[in-house]
């Protein structure tokens, strides 16, 4: 152009301080919109997205392995010393970890059926120095021969509901609430075994423990039925209750008697406490129903192994019929 300075072919460049913004696409994607509404389920507050987390959860529960058997972290190894007592054991079928045996000890008929008994259960034989089974058995008349018995093995209280449901049967679980001679856990665990319980629950304190005594009277069917261990009594009640098992106290005083009892057919957690005590005043308050034993004499009393046996043959008849 004439009168112009700048020359032919160069680009005009605008002063730097008028420089113009863009929207950076702000206002053409508002324009878009966001899209079509998510499913229900892929909406984290909505209750169907819960749901199906829920039913995740659930199956990786169901595809997790099983919980194993816990030793009991309280206890010790035991003792079953003299050659009665080790015979009577081997034979009930105590679960032994090996049969301890003084050297230059007198081979005897009761020894002798001590050592092959022992070989026919697959139980190690260990000759050892006398001062040795003096040590373990505190100075106790073993008569040359000691029987070592290791920690039992404690199941997990859920996993006796899992029994019943892998069995297809109506759960039926026996809790002992301050039962404490292991001869009456051992008969308890025999009349479960016998009339059906899927197993037996003992809280971790002031209670008995599947000692060699409990196990020799269980005769054997301690090896057949599972017995749990809680650390807090109510606490696995209260569990058992939230997944639809009735929680039923056997007592003296109990508002119904035992031949009257028509929930024996449903889910069942039958609660035996002490002799003396009879059951603490939290595990009453977390039973659903008190059942007594109709005797004929208020001066009478069952002791806890004998009690349970009966209750258990009623829930047994009923179930069958």
């Amino acid at each position: 152009m004439p009168g112009s300075s700048q020359r032919k072919g160069a680009i005009r460049k605008k002063p730097r301080g008028n420089a113009t913004a863009g929207s950076g696409g702000r206002v053409r994607r508002g324009l878009e919109g966001k899209g079509p509404t998510p499913k229900a389920v892929d909406r984290v507050k909505h209750p169907a997205h819960k749901r199906a987390k829920a039913a995740e959860r659930a199956k990786e529960r169901e595809r997790a392995p099983r919980r194993q058997p816990r030793k009991d972290g309280d206890a010790t190894v035991e003792w079953v010393y003299g050659r009665n007592p080790v015979v009577e054991a081997l034979r009930a079928g105590v679960p032994a970890a090996a049969l301890h045996v003084a050297e230059g000890t007198e081979r005897d008929a009761r020894l002798r059926e001590a050592l092959l008994v022992a070989v026919e259960t697959g139980v190690s034989v260990l000759e050892v120095p006398r001062t040795e089974l003096d040590r373990v058995t505190s100075g106790g008349s073993h008569q040359g021969v000691a029987l070592q018995i290791p920690p039992y093995e404690y199941a997990h209280p859920d996993d006796l509901v899992t029994r019943a449901h892998d069995l297809g049967q109506v759960p039926l679980i026996v809790a002992l609430d301050g039962v404490t001679d292991p001869r009456n856990l051992g008969a308890i665990t025999r009349s479960a075994a016998a009339f059906g319980a899927h197993g037996v629950v003992v809280p971790e304190r002031r209670t008995a423990s599947m000692s060699a005594s409990a196990w020799k009277t269980s005769a054997g069917a301690a090896a057949r039925i599972p017995v749990a261990r809680a650390g807090n009594l109510n606490r696995a009640l209260k569990s058992y209750k939230d997944a639809g098992l009735l929680i039923i106290g056997l007592d003296m005083d109990g508002a119904v008697e035992l031949p009257e009892f028509e929930a024996a057919t449903e889910p069942v957690v039958l609660v035996i406490g002490s002799e003396g005590k009879g059951l603490a005043r939290l595990v009453r308050e977390n039973c659903d129903l008190i059942v007594s034993i109709p005797m004929t004499s208020a001066t009478e009393s069952l002791n806890a192994g004998i009690a349970a046996g009966v209750t258990l043959y009623e829930i047994s008849r009923r179930r069958a019929g």
